[in-house]
């Protein structure tokens, strides 16, 4: 099975081939590539900074993908995230706590967002991932007809916020790196303790690896599996809630570039291991912060790094396909004894 580095060695040497075929020069625009990613500090720090929504959305696909949850949400509930920090941080205007709030109602959104395809799966045994993705769409539709309606901005004239109070900034960390970055490094270790020192990480492992079993051992996976997803709702919404409070400082439509998306393709890189996701992150960070750069240097267009991404996604269905049949192959035979005392 091929690892993660083989992996992206792997995905760039087919992009290489994909810019050679068109006519490009591949090493300059890598070259290009890596010099709008690390070349510089202003190059690093935005790298860093378009890394940290992807670091903690990867960290949420992880969390429910161990517990054996497929959340393809992580898009909705980063974008439940934002409005709710926006909603909140207007409410709170210049209060003290304002970008407590705004916080914490991020969190809570994200969760809510994430609970509702947990209810619909255990109580309706609604698929989750159509529901998620399906709630990626309403969400997205709320967050137009907010910008349009109740939070458009006082003047009228774009579909956007009002600038969020400055009570509700994130601090800086100086060089335009933003307090977030700190929350989701933070996140990291966090989340690895969870699921490897605690009763509940041990909970969400294994009703991911075995849920008939869990249920046998009078583990609770149905409530494992609620758990879970409130958790990694929580951490998807906060990403939203650290874009707008530290990055762009208002909501308007067409807010997230796919993170929640590309977390997905993160958590899968990085193993579903938190430790990696960081690592991970900052490739696909690296990726993004590159792709205009390579364009105004090497002349190649910026979808090349969408291209590397989906080719990172091919290569990653294809090392974990063997993996993935296992699981599947299991899951029927974990069914088999339920059917049996059915009948």
């Amino acid at each position: 099975m091929l690892g993660p580095a083989a992996v992206v060695a792997a995905a760039l040497l087919v992009s290489v081939g994909v810019l050679a075929g068109a006519g490009a020069d591949p090493l300059a625009a890598l070259a290009a590539l890596g010099g709008g990613a690390f070349g510089d500090r202003f190059a690093l720090v935005d790298t860093l900074v378009k890394s940290c929504p992807l670091a903690l959305t990867g960290l949420a696909v992880a969390i429910a993908f161990r517990s054996g949850v497929w959340n393809i949400g992580a898009e909705g509930q980063l974008l439940a995230g934002a409005l709710a920090a926006t909603a909140a941080a207007h409410a709170a205007a210049e209060r003290p706590l304002a970008l407590a709030a705004a916080l914490a109602s991020a969190v809570a959104a994200g969760a809510l967002w994430a609970g509702l395809a947990a209810a619909l799966k255990l109580r309706r045994q609604v698929n989750e991932v159509i529901a998620t993705i399906m709630l990626n769409f309403i969400a997205a539709r709320l967050v137009g007809f907010a910008v349009h309606g109740p939070l458009m901005e006082t003047a009228g004239h774009y579909p956007q916020s009002d600038v969020l109070p400055a009570a509700a900034h994130l601090p800086t960390l100086g060089g335009g790196l933003h307090g977030g970055i700190a929350l989701a490094l933070g996140a990291v270790p966090l989340v690895w303790l969870v699921l490897h020192r605690t009763a509940l990480g041990f909970r969400w492992r294994a009703a991911g690896d075995n849920y008939y079993a869990t249920h046998l051992a009078g583990l609770a996976p149905a409530r494992a599996t609620m758990s879970a997803m409130l958790v990694s709702g929580g951490l998807a919404g906060l990403a939203g809630g650290i874009e707008v409070t530290g990055v762009t400082h208002r909501l308007f439509e067409q807010f997230s570039g796919g993170q929640g998306y590309t977390a997905i393709a993160v958590a899968l890189l990085a193993r579903l291991h938190p430790g990696w996701v960081a690592v991970s992150a900052l490739f696909f960070g690296a990726l993004t912060a590159g792709a205009g750069a390579m364009q105004r240097s090497a002349g190649v267009s910026a979808v090349f790094a969408s291209i590397v991404q989906a080719t990172v996604i091919l290569a990653l269905l294809a090392a974990e396909a063997p993996r993935f049949a296992h699981r599947r192959g299991r899951r029927r035979d974990d069914l088999a004894p339920r059917a049996g005392t059915a009948a």
